[in-house]
Order: structure tokens, then sequence, then C-alpha cells
């Protein structure tokens, strides 16, 4: 019997070890791929849930320090019912977060902050820190100019300080104009993302000894409120030269005192001025050594020359001056020293030639004219949870 394969056979017989080969081939592939693909896949899966786990934390600790400032609005305060939050949903996703607060006004806060997505965890912690209404020396919404030979110093402030900044908010071409001789000890702050060689236009023989940087996130100039206690009252009428001595708080239409004319604060006084503040020439508003004033105006104020609010203290913090919406200009003549901190961010703040201010301004526009000095007092900076415009900031944090 002939068992001699035919071409046919002897083709098909070759072409299996092939098939099988490419078969086995097509199946290594197909698995690689496969393992790829699926090692990719779970790549982006971590991925996307150490992103969520981020987000939620960083949620976390947005909603611990809104808490703690809404926490400001009961007094007293108190540091046994701290706020926290336990595996709370982050909307949209399948993440939890939570945070916890710990310390005490005198040593500071620090939260610990967490988020979870699926088996991804992230942790940030930060410290917080009051900030009241006067953390920077100069603060102006809009416009701030400093004519020729003016000085921003400093005093009161210990080694350890972070320097004082002369800021504006605005992202504005020519916002701040700094004019011949101009001397800035400090740092000078544009608005949140703006170009410093727009904004600032200055002489070439000025000097700033700090940085010079665009603020990293908006500094909120919120509107003051008169204490209930005092916008409650029955207006007392105007301050003028017949009212000698005042020994207690209240609340009146106006000051206008005359050339010449003098009124004395005696004792802790709170007035709340719903129009304007005049003083004519010479005239004093005089705060005794052992007294303090808080102001609130609700007009303008206008100094005249060679008068003023005379801070017999000779500290800044003992005289405080709040400018409602309402406040629109506050204006110091010439020759004119004061010693006081000014929070009237509605307000065109203008010192005029040779007006010497030791304290703060927070403003709508700041025009400091010739050879003025502003020496700011760094003391401002410490506040407490009962002062005005106060609230918590994120002093550093960490992951």
């Amino acid at each position: 019997m002939n068992t001699t394969a035919t071409p046919e056979r002897q083709k098909s017989g070759s072409a299996m070890p092939l098939a099988l080969l490419a078969v086995a081939v097509l199946l290594v592939m197909g698995t690689g791929l496969l393992r790829l693909g699926l090692s990719s896949r779970l790549s982006a899966i971590r991925a996307s849930s150490d992103i969520t786990a981020r987000a939620a934390a960083d949620a976390a600790l947005t909603m611990a320090l809104f808490a703690m400032n809404e926490k400001l609005a009961t007094l007293p305060w108190a540091d046994d019912d701290l706020p926290f939050v336990t595996d709370q949903s982050l909307a949209g996703t399948n993440a939890t977060f939570g945070y916890t607060i710990t310390g005490n006004l005198s040593n500071g806060y620090i939260v610990q902050a967490i988020g979870k997505s699926g088996e991804a965890v992230r942790q940030v912690s930060a410290t917080l820190r009051l900030r009241g209404p006067f953390d920077a020396a100069v603060f102006a919404k809009g416009l701030l100019n400093m004519n020729n030979a003016g000085t921003i110093d400093w005093y009161n402030n210990d080694a350890d300080d972070f320097n004082f900044a002369v800021c504006t908010g605005s992202t504005e071409e020519n916002t701040i104009t700094l004019k011949s001789g101009v001397t800035i000890n400090g740092d000078l702050v544009v608005g949140v993302g703006a170009d410093l060689d727009d904004v600032i236009e200055s002489k070439q023989d000025i000097t700033v000894e700090g940085r010079i940087y665009a603020l990293s996130d908006v500094y909120a100039t919120p509107p003051v409120s008169v204490p209930e206690a005092i916008d409650s009252l029955l207006s007392s009428g105007t301050i003028d030269g017949d009212t000698q001595t005042i020994e207690s708080s209240g609340k009146y239409s106006s000051i206008n005192l005359k050339n010449g004319e003098k009124v004395t604060i005696s004792g802790d006084v709170t007035l709340y001025i719903t129009g304007d503040i005049t003083l004519g020439n010479s005239a004093e508003l005089h705060i005794k050594e052992d007294s303090s004033l808080t102001l609130y105006l609700g007009g303008s104020f206008e100094g005249k020359n060679s008068n003023g609010v005379n801070n017999g203290t000779k500290n800044p913090g003992s005289l405080q001056i709040y400018g409602l919406e309402s406040c629109t200009q506050m204006e110091l003549k010439n020759g004119t020293d004061l010693f006081g901190a000014i929070y009237a961010p509605n307000a065109d703040v203008i010192i005029n030639n040779s007006a010497n201010v030791y304290g703060a301004v927070v403003s709508k526009t700041f025009d400091m004219k010739n050879s003025g000095v502003f020496m700011y007092d760094a003391s401002l900076r410490d506040t407490s949870v009962s002062d005005p415009i106060v609230r918590f900031i994120l002093k550093r944090w960490s992951e």
C-alpha cells in the first residue's frame, strides 16, 4: 500500500504548527495587553482616588476654617467646644472627610483634616491665627499714592515678626504711584495675579527694603457694624465746643469743633457719629492719657490745619476709627499728627503735607502728600476674639 503523502496533505500538516504558534503568540500578546490595560485602569483608579481624597481633605480644611469663623459670632469664646466633623460625604463623589481642631487662644489652633476615597487617604495639617483689621501697615482697595520724600516704617515690632506690608488690592495699571525719595522699609504688595510692572509706577530713586510681590488671595475688607448697644441709643445731637468732656459712650449726629475749640475724652469711650466730623484750625479732640476712644463714623472726617485728635496715650490702639459704608472721605491737613488706627474701606484717606501718622490704615484709596511720615505700630497685629473685623486665617499648612 502506497502511504506517500500528497502535496496538499503535506501543506496541511506543516501549516498546523504555524497556526498554533500564531494563536499562542496572539494569546500571549492579548494577555499582556489585558494586563497592561488592567494595570493602567488600576493606576488611573488609584490616581483618581488619590486626587479625590486630596480634594476631600482640602474641603475639610476649608470647612474647619469656616466653622472657626462662625464660632467667633457667638461670644464669650470657649475652647472646650471646638468644632469637629467625622466621615462627612463630599458632594458628587464617593469620598468622605473629617477634621479635628485642638489648641487655645494663647498658643494657637491646629487643624487635622483627613480625606478618604476608596483605599486612598490624604491628610492635611494647618495652624490658624487670628487676623484683625490692621495686619498691614496700609491697605488700599484701589489707588495708593505716596508723593515726594514720603516714608513708611514701623515700630513695636519683634525680631521674629513677619515684615509689614503696604498693599493695594487692585490689579489695575498704575494703581501704586511712588514719587521721588519715597522710602518703604517693608514689603510692597499688589492685587492677586497682578503684573508688578503694570500696577506700580515709580521713580528711580525710591527705596523698598522688603519684597515686592502679588497677593496669593483676596485681602478681605468686610463692612463694619456698630455694636447694638450703641446703635440702639437715641442721638444726643452734635458734639461742639460747649461739650467740654465726654466720659461715657454714646450716639451723636456729628462732631463740629470750630477754630481753637477742645473736647476731652475721659475713660474708655465708644462713640457712634452718624454724620460728619469737622475739626477747625487748631481744634482738638483730646484723649486723656488713661483713656481710649473707639469711634464708629457714618460720615466724613475733615481735620483742618494744626488740629487733630490728640491721643494723649501715644498708643495707636487707644484710638480706633471704624468708617461705615457711608464714610467716604477722611482728610488730615498740614501739621497734624495722629496716633490711631483707621479702618474705612469705603473712604479716600488723604494725609496732607508734613502730617505724621502712627498706627495703621485700611481704606478705599490712600494718598500721602509730600514729606509725610507713616509709622506702622506692629502691636496692632495683636488682637482678640471680641475685636471688630477679626477672623481666623491659615498661618501655615502641610501634608
